[in-house]
C-alpha cells in the first residue's frame, strides 16, 4: 500500500508539471504555443456544439448558439486546470495523509484558499502553501489574460465593422471593387489596403498567440473577421487579374501580408498547406463563381484590361496561395456562409452581400446608383 502511495505521489508530480506547462503555454508564452489540455477542451466543446447546431436550419439561429462557444472554452479550460491541480496535489499529499479522499480534501482546501483542512507536519504544510499560491496565480493569470483577449478582439472588429460598408454583409471581394465606383473613390483604396495590411499583421500575431480569438464571433451575425479578410484579399487578387497595370502596390503588400497571416494561423492550429504551390495547381472556387464576380464588376463599368478568360488563370495563381487555409478555417469556426468562402458544416448555401438601395425623397423605392466616370 505504501508503494502505491509513492507511485501516486510521483504521478501527481507529473500531473502538476504538465498542468503548469499547459498554463504557461496558453496564458504566458507568446508565439502560438498552445497547451494540449487547452486543445483537448477546445475540440471537445467544438464537438458538442457541432451536435447541438446540426438541426438548426439557419445561420442566424446558429450564430446565437455559437456565440457561447469561446466563453465556454475559456471556462472549461480553467475548470480542467483547477481539477488537474486538485488531483495532482491530492496525489502528492497521499503518502502523508494516508487517505486519498483526505488528501484531495486538503488539496482542495489549500488550492481554493479555504483553509479548513491541513496536516500539521512540515511536508504537507509546504505543499499546502504551494497549492494555495498555485490557485491564486492561475486565477490571476486568467484575469489578466481576458483584457488582452478583449483588446485584440476590439482592434480586430473595428476594421471588420468598417469593411461592411465597403464590401457588403457578408463581405465579398468583387463587391468591394464594385462599390469603389460609387462609395469610396479609387484613389482612397491604397490607404484602405494599407490599413488592412497592418490589420492582418496584428491578427497574425494576436490570434496565433491566443487561438481562442479565432472562435470569438463578430457582434453582428453577418460579420466575420475571416470572411472580411478573405474579401479584402480576393479584391486585391481580382484587381490584379483584371487590371494589373492599375493595381496599387499597397494592394499587393496587403495580399502578401494576408497570405502570411493565414499561414501563421494555420501553423498555430495545425492546418496543413502547401507553402509553395504552383500557379496552375487549381483552386476550389469554380469558374462559374468567378464569372459571377466578373459580372458584378461589369455591372458598374469597372475598368478591365483583360477578358474573363485571360484574367481567370492569373486570379487562380493568386488564390491558390491562401484558399485552402481560408476554407478550412471558415469550416472549422462555422463562419457566416458568404460567397467565395467555401462550404460549411450545415451545407447552407452562401449568402449574397446586401446591395445598397439608393433611396431619395424623389425615389423612395430606390433610384439608380450614380457611378463615377472614368477608370
Amino acid at each position: 500500500m505504501e508503494t502505491t502511495r509513492v507511485v501516486g505521489a510521483v504521478l501527481g508530480g507529473f500531473i502538476l508539471l504538465g498542468t503548469s506547462m499547459s498554463v504557461l503555454q496558453t496564458l504566458v508564452m507568446p508565439g502560438g504555443h498552445v497547451g494540449r489540455l487547452f486543445k483537448a477542451v477546445d475540440q471537445t466543446i467544438d464537438r458538442v456544439f457541432r451536435v447541438a447546431t446540426r438541426p438548426v436550419p439557419s445561420y442566424q439561429q446558429r450564430y446565437r448558439v455559437l456565440a457561447f462557444q469561446a466563453p465556454l472554452v475559456l471556462a472549461g479550460t480553467l475548470i480542467c486546470w483547477l481539477a488537474a491541480y486538485l488531483l495532482g496535489y491530492g496525489l502528492v499529499l497521499w503518502p502523508e495523509t494516508g487517505s486519498l479522499a483526505g488528501s484531495v480534501r486538503e488539496a482542495g482546501s489549500s488550492l481554493f484558499t479555504l483553509g479548513f483542512a491541513s496536516t500539521a507536519t512540515g511536508g504537507p504544510t509546504a505543499t499546502d502553501f504551494v497549492a494555495g499560491a498555485t490557485g491564486l496565480i492561475v486565477v490571476a493569470l486568467l484575469i489578466a489574460y481576458l483584457p488582452t483577449l478583449y483588446n485584440a478582439f476590439n482592434r480586430r472588429e473595428t476594421e471588420v465593422t468598417l469593411v461592411a460598408v465597403r464590401a457588403g454583409q457578408p463581405a465579398w471581394g468583387p463587391e468591394l471593387l464594385a462599390r469603389s465606383r460609387f462609395i469610396i473613390a479609387m484613389e482612397n483604396l491604397p490607404e484602405f489596403y494599407r490599413q488592412w495590411e497592418r490589420w492582418a499583421a496584428d491578427v497574425a500575431e494576436s490570434h496565433s498567440s491566443y487561438p481562442i480569438l479565432l472562435r470569438f464571433r463578430s457582434p453582428h451575425p453577418m460579420g466575420s473577421w475571416l470572411v472580411a479578410l478573405l474579401a479584402v484579399m480576393d479584391s486585391a487578387a481580382l484587381w490584379s487579374a483584371v487590371s494589373p497595370s492599375e493595381l496599387p502596390l499597397q494592394a499587393r503588400l496587403t495580399l502578401a501580408m494576408g497570405i502570411r497571416c493565414l499561414r501563421q494561423l494555420a501553423d498555430s492550429v495545425a492546418i496543413p498547406y502547401n507553402p509553395d504551390p504552383r500557379p496552375d495547381e487549381g483552386i476550389a472556387l469554380s469558374r462559374e463563381e468567378f464569372d459571377q464576380g466578373i459580372q458584378r464588376l461589369q455591372s458598374v463599368d469597372f475598368h478591365m484590361e483583360r477578358t474573363p478568360d485571360e484574367a481567370w488563370p492569373h486570379f487562380q495563381g493568386w488564390r491558390v496561395n491562401y484558399e485552402s487555409i481560408a476554407y478550412r478555417l471558415a469550416y472549422n469556426i462555422d463562419a457566416v456562409p458568404a460567397a467565395w468562402t467555401g462550404p460549411r458544416r450545415s451545407g447552407e448555401q452562401p449568402m449574397a452581400p446586401q446591395r445598397i438601395v439608393n433611396r431619395t425623397p424623389e425615389s423612395p423605392e430606390g433610384a439608380p446608383v450614380a457611378f463615377r466616370r472614368g477608370k
